[in-house]
């Protein structure tokens, strides 16, 4: 029982595990659209970018909060950046969000190189230091995080429609490019409270992990968001302990929980990968079944990563008819190359 007890005696844990819990609101309530959207190196961009501004902050001597603020308007530049730079098609979004990405983070670079303390600066800002958030931290990322959810359940029609097909919701009336603008920064207000957390390089990871772990577990957003919560909040909790009771590096050791439970969701859902494999009575149904004429067990010659077991292609080459394409495939008496016919 000690054991489960002891972490919690200490107020700097219990800062924590409130960081945590926040967070885990934060993203859980936007990671379900970048993932659903397909916007995980967006969020991976404003993640770094945030650099830019924290750096600032650093370079005027800023204490944690100006370094958030700091954080935030930078994120928030670069959302109205891609937003800028993609409207009506002038750049495609990845060429936009790789320009955002390089310029502001090489910025944020360069700005702490200069400072004295710059190793211990920038691995605070990378890598995050969550046990050491104070109760300022904690009051900064709880007004972020209500401000998200606010403006994400006030929009939450629009942003669904949107999410599940802008087309379709274009056609409607909805707001599309605006929906889509304020996605990007709603997706900028998360990557900063995550910032705080565990730092520029994994807050990305709080954001789409859990969420991915609940796109595999159920299919209504609402209740994907909820579970992209839990999975947060359990996260937390289970990284904390690992953290306190094996000495471990408390953010790492919550993302990577973030990952395991992410990957039992997908070794163990419907939707995941036991969804894709084939139930016994399907096998059973299947053996049962006569085996279509011209079919034989009896294997040809393999050539290349290419072997033909009866009529069909293993390997890197697939035969169609009589057409062998990927590596060599040999056919009766002759050998056929790649696109050629056997």
């Amino acid at each position: 029982m000690d054991w489960l007890t002891d972490p919690w005696s200490f107020e700097f844990m219990q800062r924590a595990l409130l960081a945590g819990i926040v967070v885990s609101i934060a993203a859980g309530m936007v990671g379900v659209f970048v993932v659903l959207r397909g916007l995980a190196f967006l969020g991976d961009a404003v993640a770094h970018t945030q650099l830019a501004g924290a750096a600032v902050a650093l370079v005027v001597g800023g204490g944690a909060v100006l370094i958030t603020l700091g954080a935030g308007v930078a994120a928030v530049l670069t959302a109205f950046g891609v937003a800028l730079l993609t409207i009506r098609g002038r750049l495609r979004e990845d060429t936009a969000i790789g320009i955002m990405f390089a310029g502001f983070f090489a910025l944020g670079v360069m700005l702490i190189s200069r400072q004295r303390t710059f190793a211990i600066d920038l691995g605070s800002l990378l890598v995050g230091h969550i046990l050491g958030a104070s109760w300022t931290d904690l009051l900064v990322m709880a007004a972020l995080t209500i401000v998200v959810t606010v403006l994400v359940l006030a929009f939450l029609p629009e942003l669904r429609f949107s999410a599940y097909d802008p087309e379709v919701a274009a056609v409607s009336g909805v707001p599309v490019t605006l929906m889509h603008v304020g996605l990007l920064v709603l997706i900028a207000l998360a990557t900063v409270v995550a910032f705080r957390l565990v730092g520029v390089i994994l807050a990305v990871a709080m954001l789409v992990t859990p969420a991915a772990a609940a796109v595999l577990l159920t299919r209504r957003l609402v209740p994907m968001m909820l579970m992209a919560i839990l999975v947060g909040v359990l996260s937390t909790v289970l990284g904390l302990y690992a953290s306190f009771h094996f000495d471990l590096a408390a953010g790492p050791s919550i993302v990577l929980t973030a990952v395991v439970l992410m990957v039992l969701s997908f070794l163990l859902s419907p939707r995941g990968l036991r969804g894709t494999l084939p139930s016994l009575e399907d096998l059973a149904a299947d053996a049962a079944e006569t085996q279509p004429p011209g079919w034989r067990r009896t294997a040809r010659v393999c050539w290349g990563a290419c072997c033909l077991v009866g009529d069909a292609s293993w390997g890197a080459c697939c035969r169609v008819g009589d057409v062998c394409w990927g590596a060599c495939c040999r056919v009766g008496e002759r050998l056929s190359l790649r696109g050629r016919a056997g």
